[in-house]
């Protein structure tokens, strides 16, 4: 399976050391027999490659996230947004956290029977699922794969407890599975809108949908009684900060029931990635863009790129954060936007029906 794309979100393919793995040598002919003519690349395919793994339930006991488990139905997402922190995975499959991550994609068909098949263990013990913490279950591969809404079919079938985040208003093509299951406090979904200009959109989250048409999923969804939360993440300083204030008020009008917000992060490899994609786009402030982002950790380690540690990792630290919760919690009230944290249910479930053995058969 192979399309073509015109835009990509990262500017350079960068190689990853961090795993001890061997980099790869291009052969001298590599700009001929790719056809580059009088110095213009061609346009960039995106391949799927079928994985098949023996689990799809991720574990995690990080103390700052409201889920201890989640499913990622793709490796890879062809949003390509330049500041995606899951970028620096690929490089466990020796792939570049670049160009490779937003062309290089794997989708996980038979995800919806590894489910079934954990939630049939007699032992399993129900807490929500979280989708879309790694790549987004909506990246437009999912238009024909449809692996997303194979794994929410099951959800609903056997009355679980899901959570969404996405950026793609695809998500409204399951309102007939998310709505029922809405009603009897099994889902929630955040919709992520990092900024409502277009050009500065397109710039940072290159295929993602257009905002307007994000917040007009917004208020799809809120029309059909989905709890639905508007995720302002990530708050890039010097470029999309600023619309702060205009974000909350839209998501308020659009029916969200609260938003949320959280400032780049920039782990491994994403660091040196979104530095050069600053260089590219935003050469005038690229300093003051880096400034800002290493005084947000400069209480804790010293003004790096990036803070690991759980806790402040989400919100910074020091004058610039403390701002920006302020103006965060300001608009809230202005607006109207409770915030108020949906609590799932989790005593409905019932064991699927049928043998595991359908998982290969």
């Amino acid at each position: 399976m192979v399309k073509t794309r015109a835009v990509r979100g990262a500017t350079l393919n960068a190689e990853s050391g961090r795993f001890g793995l061997p980099r790869r040598e291009a052969d001298g002919d590599w700009l001929d027999s790719q056809g580059m003519i009088d110095g213009a690349l061609p346009p960039l395919r995106t391949t799927v490659t079928v994985e098949t793994p023996r689990t799809i339930l991720t574990r995690n006991t990080s103390p700052d996230v409201p889920f201890d488990r989640s499913i990622n139905a793709y490796r890879g997402c062809e949003h390509g947004c330049i500041y995606c922190f899951a970028r620096p995975t690929h490089a466990y499959l020796d792939l570049s956290p670049g160009l490779d991550f937003e062309s290089r994609l794997f989708a996980k068909p038979i995800a919806a029977a590894l489910l079934r098949a954990e939630l049939a263990k007699p032992g399993y013990a129900v807490r929500p699922i979280a989708m879309g913490t790694n790549t987004d279950p909506y990246q437009p591969i999912d238009a024909e794969w449809r692996i997303t809404r194979s794994v929410l079919g099951v959800l609903s079938e056997t009355d679980h407890p899901v959570s969404i985040t996405t950026k793609s208003d695809r998500v409204v093509r399951d309102l007939d599975l998310l709505g029922p299951m809405a009603a009897k406090g099994l889902a929630v979904v955040a919709v992520s809108v990092t900024s409502l200009d277009p050009r500065i959109a397109m710039t940072v989250e290159p295929r993602a949908p257009a905002p307007e048409r994000r917040l007009a999923a917004v208020r799809r969804l809120a029309d059909a009684g989905v709890p639905v939360f508007v995720s302002i993440a990530p708050v890039i300083p010097a470029i999309t900060d600023h619309e702060l204030e205009n974000l909350i008020e839209r998501a308020a009008a659009a029916g969200a029931r609260g938003c949320f917000y959280i400032p780049v992060r920039l782990p491994h490899e994403v660091a040196p990635l979104f530095r050069a994609w600053l260089n590219e786009h935003f050469p005038d402030r690229a300093g003051k863009v880096m400034s800002i982002i290493r005084s947000l950790r400069a209480d804790q380690h010293g003004g790096r790129d990036n803070d690991p540690a759980f806790f402040t990792r989400m919100q910074g630290s020091g004058p610039w954060a403390d701002l920006l919760r302020t103006r965060f919690h300001r608009a809230c009230r202005r607006h109207g936007v409770s915030n108020e944290r949906v609590q799932l249910r989790c005593d409905l479930f019932r064991a699927p029906r049928g043998p595991q053995g359908d998982l290969f058969g």
